[in-house]
């Protein structure tokens, strides 16, 4: 008996060693490039330096700028959560509604083109998409001000970029009409997952239309909202390259966002110690919306399990 049993516990033994082996080279390469790095700014945001020179403890002094002192900081949380709550806003209801259009299309043909379509932008480059809208939509002869001349609203021209009283909305709007392939595809998914039989007992109820996609459509893919509400707030509180390429926080501080002012910070004015603090604390608030969005925000299953 025992005999028979050895040549397949070595071969179990080595394949679950050489699947250790590779977890544990992967491990290594995440906790130097990314614990690390956190850990190390957790800790740096209780000193003041500069990169090349020696650091001096302040204990919590950057977190009391920041939070106190610092004549930035509540009006870039404010761009940032009118930024990433208008992002929600969109990215919770046009992809939905066309991943919904393509997936009522009767022939299977056409929805596989059009989930093709809406696919291909995914491949362009963010950084070329924010270039192609200032260049090319937001410049002062691009095409949005260029249609406005055509239909005679000439007093409506500006630059819309530069405009402290447009440029935060501006920013907003690049990549109108906001469907990412991205999304629709993970919301088409969730819509083809819906069983058959669910919709066969709502056609029977005459349950349709829009009274389907409400009362239907909707719970049944919450596990995907979830999914994308959560990566859109990441991205909101966390991202700045847009504005970055866009205006640079201005005109003056109107766009200016926590992760733009930690960069600056970190790389133009050599305040390491205080961008590390500046992303501690985006660290937390990340955190929290992520916690709160986890525990109030149900998905199907749990929708399903509470029922």
């Amino acid at each position: 008996m025992s005999s028979r049993h050895t040549p397949r516990f070595g071969y179990r033994a080595r394949f679950t060693l050489t699947c250790y082996a590779l977890l544990a080279v992967q491990m290594s390469l995440l906790v130097v490039f990314v614990y690390v790095p956190v850990f190390w700014a957790f800790s740096k945001s209780f000193f003041e330096f500069e990169v090349g020179s020696e650091s001096r403890f302040v204990g919590f002094a950057n977190y009391a700028e920041l939070l106190f002192r610092d004549p930035t900081t509540l009006p870039s949380l404010l761009h940032m959560l009118f930024l990433t709550a208008f992002a929600v806003c969109v990215r919770l209801t046009v992809p939905l509604v066309v991943a919904k259009l393509i997936h009522s299309l009767s022939r299977e043909k056409g929805r596989y083109l059009f989930r093709i379509l809406f696919l291909v932008p995914v491949v362009v480059p963010g950084v070329a998409v924010q270039l192609i809208w200032y260049g090319m939509i937001y410049n002062d002869r691009g095409m949005l001000n260029e249609l406005l001349r055509t239909a005679g609203f000439e007093q409506c021209v500006r630059g819309w970029l530069s405009d402290p009283s447009t440029a935060l909305v501006a920013v907003a709007f690049v990549g109108f009409p906001w469907v990412g392939g991205f999304e629709v595809l993970i919301y088409y998914a969730g819509l083809s997952s819906i069983p058959e039989s669910v919709t066969e007992a709502a056609l029977l109820e005459g349950c349709t239309g829009v009274q389907k996609f409400f009362r239907i459509d909707i719970p049944m893919v919450m596990s995907q909202l979830k999914l994308i509400l959560i990566l859109t707030i990441i991205a909101g509180v966390q991202s700045f390259e847009g504005l970055f390429i866009l205006t640079k926080g201005g005109p003056g501080f109107k766009t200016m966002v926590p992760g733009l002012w930690m960069y600056f910070n970190a790389f133009s004015f050599q305040r390491m110690g205080y961008a590390c603090a500046i992303g501690v604390c985006l660290f937390f608030i990340i955190l929290g919306l992520t916690v709160l969005n986890m525990r109030y925000f149900k998905s199907t299953a749990e929708l399903e399990g509470r029922g």
